[in-house]
């Protein structure tokens, strides 16, 4: 309620500001280039990269008064947020699923991939500085996981004196973001401390169940950054962060629980310039999550645990000639190990790696870049990763740019080490490595009925996923207000890892494992254009073309072997290519817009932004195992947000909003979308 009557008070105040002042000249504005790190690993101007990247600024996020990673992903081209269970989302890019994203903060990846997703959602925006999105495959640089991109979120840097500022939104369903962050810089010494608390009551969209969409939960994020230069040519750093999160748990009227989730990251960082052409860096990072579930009773009964932990050594070298020319030299190696529920033993992965990568001008015209890593690994083949990425600049105005590039995801902990029963329903899931063992074991306990798969299809080992992946661009601008770019992308996949049932349980049940079954692709085309139509309006959209199919599924329609029945007892018939429609929760079309009026004067901003997402589906209704044209789709939905923010003084600054304007909401199909969230936004500095 406070949130709502501030919500009032403020409107009220703002929209008194909304008059026409005359217009200003433009070209007397300089425009910074933007820097982009993580394509590269070095400073690299984006305007002239090869690869197809996007960077959004600290200035957009706080436009829309975002708080979280999902509210200004989900914005973006090419990218949708995917609920996961228990509330958790995770980001699909170019129509592959979210596991084959690597996310990192300040190039030190993620881990807690529970059930394959990393759960963004547990990620605040209120220290970040840009993030930075690389599509397509980036393996070459980054191995494991980064087979379909990278999203690097870079945290603000620390300036020059002492500051402090102080972040409060309030939203519907109680939601309470608050974050305050200090800054120190003097002479050597630069220290920077971060502090965001988040919390809801959570949502319910289905009143027919006890279960919420989402349970009450609270969050802190703790993050500390100090640096220390020895010299003009010597620093160290240490980065470190702290999560947690404690969560409501309810699994029926009389079993309810909580879950308690904690991460820390500690990134320890040396750089030394040897003289202008060579700098060396060494990175030492280490991480955990862990994870627990609990029942409300006098012992507190352990429903799941999850612990994961992660270190990475790593020296690089990076030699840079007065002709922008450079080249990129790193190597080191990964420690992973998992303990949690429901495995057959405590695995551990170890990963030593090397790569190499050039970049540069070959002439006035031509920037190309070309690398290769090789990742080696004690549980999978070995990877060899290369890269080669060009752009041409045709003109002052246009430039074509392509890429192709080797991607790879490892199986992971669940997929080789995985031992499940269902104690409700009865089903068994196997992890690759653990069949070979545990399906005899079961067979002698009598629950095996039937073996469908024989044991000797388990001697080799689980292949990583592979992709090739492929991008051509055009960037278009002719002049300082009208830009446009094009990117026509294409992932092939291979050793796609799915799951197979491999025996009938006594039960009536299956028994399940992972297999490397498929092959697929995803391929369309991503449109971005951005246009300023004076000092006070701009407008900027996007919008995605995509398809994304089976191979097997489509020489199976092709070959006439699909049947279908547009309801329960009526005759099958056949289908054709044209019936099938590809791969489960891709939509055909995606478009965003974003309508922005300035008024530098009034120092006033507001926004309008529109996303659409099309048809897609979720299940196979008619039991032939493909998605066709006679499936049951989620019906195509737009979101409408709105933001608007004033600045008083050099202290305060002020913002109001309402996200999903006109309330939508799927309860069946959807549980990330809540409904119409109004909220206030104070931001105050010292």
């Amino acid at each position: 309620m406070r949130g709502f009557l501030l919500i009032l008070f403020f409107s009220s105040k703002l929209m008194a500001q909304f008059d026409v002042i005359s217009e200003q000249n433009s070209d007397s504005l300089q425009e910074l280039e933007e820097v982009i790190i993580s394509a590269t690993r070095t400073e690299r101007q984006l305007s002239s990269l090869p690869l197809n990247a996007q960077l959004i600024a600290q200035n957009e996020i706080e436009t829309i008064n975002a708080v979280r990673l999902t509210d200004i992903l989900a914005e973006q081209t090419g990218l949708i947020t995917v609920p996961d269970f228990g509330g958790g989302e995770g980001i699909q890019m170019q129509g592959l699923d979210s596991q084959y994203t690597l996310i990192l903060i300040d190039g030190f990846p993620l881990i807690g991939r529970s059930a394959g997703t990393l759960d963004i959602n547990r990620l605040t925006v209120g220290n970040i500085e840009q993030i930075e999105i690389i599509k397509g495959a980036s393996s070459s640089l980054y191995g494991n996981e980064a087979l379909g991109g990278v999203i690097n979120i870079v945290t603000k840097t620390t300036k020059e004196g002492t500051s402090t500022q102080l972040d409060w939104r309030q939203a519907s369903f109680d939601t309470s973001d608050v974050s305050i962050q200090g800054n120190y810089k003097q002479k050597a010494l630069s220290a920077q401390l971060f502090t965001n608390r988040y919390s809801s009551q959570g949502y319910q969209l289905n009143n027919n169940t006890v279960l919420s969409t989402v349970e009450p939960f609270e969050n802190t994020t703790l993050q500390a950054k100090v640096s220390y230069h020895f010299s003009d040519l010597t620093s160290v750093g240490i980065n470190t962060r702290l999560y947690n999160q404690h969560q409501d748990l309810t699994l029926s009227e009389t079993q309810k629980g909580d879950s308690e989730t904690e991460e820390w990251n500690l990134g320890i960082k040396f750089d030394h310039r040897f003289n202008k052409q060579w700098n060396a860096y060494f990175e030492l990072y280490s991480t955990a999550f862990i994870a627990e579930e609990h029942l409300n009773t006098p012992s507190k009964t352990a429903l799941n645990f999850f612990d994961q932990r992660f270190v990475r050594p790593e020296l690089r070298v990076h030699y840079n000639n007065e002709k922008n020319q450079s080249i990129i030299f790193g190597l080191g190696t990964t420690h992973e190990s998992l303990y949690r529920t429901s495995f057959t033993t405590k695995p551990v992965f170890d990963a030593p790696y090397i790569y190499a990568q050039f970049d540069g001008k070959l002439n006035d015209k031509v920037n190309m870049i070309i690398g290769a890593r090789y990742d080696n690994h004690n549980k999978y083949q070995a990877q060899f990763s290369p890269k080669l990425a060009l752009r041409f600049r045709l003109n002052e105005r246009i430039a074509l740019k392509t890429s192709i590039g080797y991607g790879f995801k490892a199986p992971d902990f669940r997929q080789l080490y995985f031992d499940f029963s269902n104690s409700t329903i009865g089903y068994t899931v196997l992890g690759y490595n653990a069949v070979s063992t545990r399906l005899p074991a079961l067979e002698a306990s009598g629950q095996i009925a039937t073996t469908l798969v024989d044991l000797s299809n388990f001697d080799a080992d689980l292949k990583a996923e592979s992709s090739i992946s492929f991008n051509l661009g055009i960037d278009f601008r002719p002049s300082t207000r009208l830009s446009t770019s094009i990117n026509i992308f294409r992932n092939n996949i291979q050793n796609l890892i799915d799951t197979q049932v491999v025996a009938r349980k006594t039960n009536g049940q299956n028994v399940f494992s992972y297999f490397n079954l498929d092959q697929v692709f995803t391929q369309g085309i991503e449109l971005n254009q951005f246009w300023k139509w004076n000092d006070h309006f701009s407008l900027k959209g996007g919008y995605q073309l995509l398809y994304a199919k089976d191979k097997e599924a489509l020489k199976a329609f092709q070959q006439g072997n699909v049947f279908a029945r547009k309801s329960s007892g009526t005759p099958a018939f056949r289908l054709d290519k044209n019936d099938y429609y590809g791969l489960l929760n891709r939509s055909r079309h995606m478009t965003n817009l974003k309508f922005t009026y300035t008024n530098p004067i009034k120092s006033l901003t507001a926004n309008i932004r529109v996303t659409y997402r099309s048809r897609y589906g979720l299940f196979d209704n008619n039991d032939n195992s493909y998605l066709d044209q006679f499936d049951r789709f989620v019906s195509g939905y737009t979101l409408w947000d709105f933001a608007a923010n004033k600045r008083w003084n050099m202290h305060l600054r002020m913002g109001i909003g309402i996200d999903n304007l006109f309330n939508f909401t799927d309860p069946v199909n959807i549980s990330n979308i809540p409904g119409r969230i109004y909220y206030g936004k104070l931001t105050f500095k010292l």
